[in-house]
């Protein structure tokens, strides 16, 4: 392109009127509308609708932290240990159990993506290109849930069946930034569901149902990337004195901790496929095997 045919284009260009704010928010939403619409919204519907429009960011508003997100009745957040806990893989064997399960991790999900809308609003001087890639994840988050719910309704277990735990969200309300929430669910909960969901992808083959596992295996894929996006804005806002590990352990609160980061057969393939060094690997298996000791 030469000289004046670009100087042409830039002067129309700069004639072009900007579009009038009220049509801006017609054809599109702002990521803070994106998180309220998750966490403020009562009908599960709404919550799970992935934006069609645009997101922007010009408006990312003060902080605000949600004491709890509003749901529809029948997944409100139970009383502790009201809640039914997740079948041990032998009894997946049975369809009601393995709908059972994804029950459970169907409110997993949509925990999880609760938290990062409650993120989002929490903490809004966070850089935009971290939102931006929050609120792509949110979108995965959804899917998830989706996935989950729809698999346990073809088992015989519509999502809203059972009473529902808080745990994720709980946990989530001592973050205090977002290096804390970086730590605590990408590499710590999401890290730990590396392993979780190849061992349920294994045992729902091992019991014939290839649709359960098939959808375990697409969540860990989704995952390595959740992990490496955690891991990646750790590496951006931590002090540049400590250590990827380092960082990570000072931003965990108790109880989550390096050893909550893994189940009982280590991904570390996957791990490293996330970004993780072998001096992050090698000392979250330390730190699994120092837990177990104090256990004994």
């Amino acid at each position: 392109m030469n000289r004046g045919n670009r100087s042409s284009i830039v002067q129309n260009a700069e004639l072009t009127p900007p579009l009038p704010p009220a049509i801006r928010l017609l054809i599109l939403m702002e990521i803070r509308q994106y998180a309220e619409q998750i966490l403020l919204s009562p009908d599960i519907e709404q919550k799970l609708r992935v934006p069609t429009e645009p997101l922007t960011d010009d408006a990312p508003g003060e902080s605000v932290r949600i004491a709890e997100p509003v749901r529809p009745a029948n997944l409100q957040f139970a009383p502790r240990r009201e809640a039914p806990q997740m079948p041990a893989l032998g009894a997946l064997e049975r369809e009601d159990k393995r709908g059972l399960a994804h029950h459970i991790m169907a409110n997993h999900e949509l925990q999880a993506v609760e938290v990062m809308a409650w993120v989002i609003l929490a903490f809004p001087e966070a850089p935009k290109e971290y939102r931006a890639g929050m609120a792509a994840i949110m979108r995965d988050e959804q899917r998830h849930t989706r996935m989950h719910a729809e698999r346990a309704a073809r088992l015989g277990c519509p999502f809203g069946t059972y009473r529902v735990n808080c745990y994720i969200w709980k946990k989530a309300m001592a973050f205090t930034s977002v290096l804390d929430y970086l730590a605590g669910l990408p590499l710590v909960l999401e890290a730990a569901n590396l392993d979780h969901s190849i061992e349920l992808a294994t045992t729902f083959e091992r019991f014939g149902d290839p649709k359960s596992a098939a959808l375990m295996r697409q969540i860990h894929k989704d995952e390595i990337e959740h992990v490496s996006f955690g891991l990646e804005w750790l590496r951006k806002l931590k002090p540049n004195e400590l250590s990827d590990f380092e960082a990570f352990e000072k931003h965990l609160h108790w109880p989550l901790r390096a050893a909550k980061a893994r189940g009982n057969e280590f991904q570390r393939e996957a791990r490293a496929q996330a970004g993780m060094d072998n001096d992050f690997l090698d000392r979250l298996e330390q730190a699994a095997i120092d837990d177990e000791a104090l256990e004994i």
